[in-house]
């Protein structure tokens, strides 16, 4: 039976109700795509990560202090073992009408192999990283990824009646060349598109931050030379603005942490794979909730560590490019925080 959802009881300091968390099974991943890390990354010993039991938990008492969308990310989420354990587990929250949407980000590369049972799980669309369709390319981008596997896996996902969203990362000198190969491709599989701008996480070896940033302002730009665009009310309180494209009818988002900064309707935290929360993905500022939720059976520990968490929870972040250097860069890995 579904249960009335009781109203919101995380609420940060500048009134914003959390709604949503985005938590990191895992910061490992089969790709090392160029913006993201390093190709010779370290990753955490498993000992530091949470069990799939205890991100349950944490999960768990996430809902029933008022969160109704969960994300799963990683890394990539479907390289860690058991991870469809988890997913069938959290979908007890959806049956019970706490939770209004399950689902996760992902490259793709494993879809094949888990989208049937993702859709079992009661998850009805994923996020899909692609930011190519040039093959080659793809294989430089990601370094050890093969776009067939990621296309077999779209397929496989449209086919298990998932609705995708293809998140393309825009970077200048990789994929400006691609953009309208790209969108128009989206429109014609009948998959949601959304542009994102390069964000300063983490040490990426030689790649210089400068040199890949590509302004979403100048992206719709060069798509008006093409078609008409109008602005779209659609707000889904995350930080994606949309636009169509008039001829084909296509939402597109544009999310733009350094162009235009979407802070004011934030209502989302980020935990890590091994139970840090970060109340800002553009601020170094963080709380562990491990050590409370290992230390008690009880949760009285945890849910007072979130709660004190979301109390520190800052109005917004500091991405700026515009003084031609990578302010507000973080030193954490994108794959580290969850993306």
């Amino acid at each position: 039976m579904t249960q009335p959802k009781a109203s919101p009881t995380l609420i940060d300091p500048f009134q914003r109700a959390i709604t949503y968390l985005r938590v990191s099974v895992t910061d490992r991943c089969d790709f090392r795509c160029v913006y993201c890390m390093s190709e010779d990354m370290t990753f955490l010993p498993k000992k530091e990560l949470l069990t799939l039991e205890e991100l349950d938990r944490l999960c768990s008492s996430f809902v029933d202090l008022g969160v109704e969308k969960l994300r799963i990310t990683g890394g990539e989420p479907l390289v860690r073992r058991g991870i469809m354990t988890f997913m069938q587990s959290m979908s007890r929250h959806l049956e019970s009408g706490a939770l209004k949407e399950l689902t996760l980000t992902t490259n793709g590369s494993q879809l094949a192999k888990y989208a049937d049972d993702l859709a079992k799980a009661g998850v009805k669309r994923v996020n899909i990283s692609l930011d190519t369709l040039d093959e080659e390319k793809f294989a430089r981008v990601t370094r050890w990824g093969r776009l067939p596997q990621v296309l077999k896996g779209i397929d496989a996902a449209q086919n298990a009646g998932l609705r995708v969203k293809i998140n393309a990362v825009a970077v200048k000198g990789v994929n400006d060349d691609e953009l309208f190969t790209l969108t128009e491709w989206c429109a014609e599989r009948d998959l949601d598109l959304t542009f994102i701008e390069v964000m300063p996480m983490g040490d990426i070896g030689n790649e210089d931050r400068l040199d890949q940033y590509w302004s979403l302002k100048d992206l719709r730009a060069e798509i008006e030379t093409r078609y008409t665009t109008v602005d779209l009310p659609d707000r889904t309180g995350g930080p994606a603005r949309y636009f169509q494209i008039v001829e084909t009818g296509q939402k597109i988002g544009l999310i733009t942490p350094l162009s235009h900064n979407f802070c004011e309707s934030c209502n989302r935290v980020r935990i890590t794979c091994t139970g840090e929360i970060y109340t800002c993905l553009g601020q170094e500022g963080k709380a562990d909730l491990r050590g409370p939720l290992r230390e008690s059976e009880g949760n009285a520990p945890l849910v007072a560590a979130i709660h004190a968490a979301i109390g520190q929870k800052p109005k917004g972040h500091d991405f700026d490019y515009s003084r031609q250097r990578a302010d507000g860069q973080m030193s954490r890995h994108m794959s580290h925080t969850g993306g």
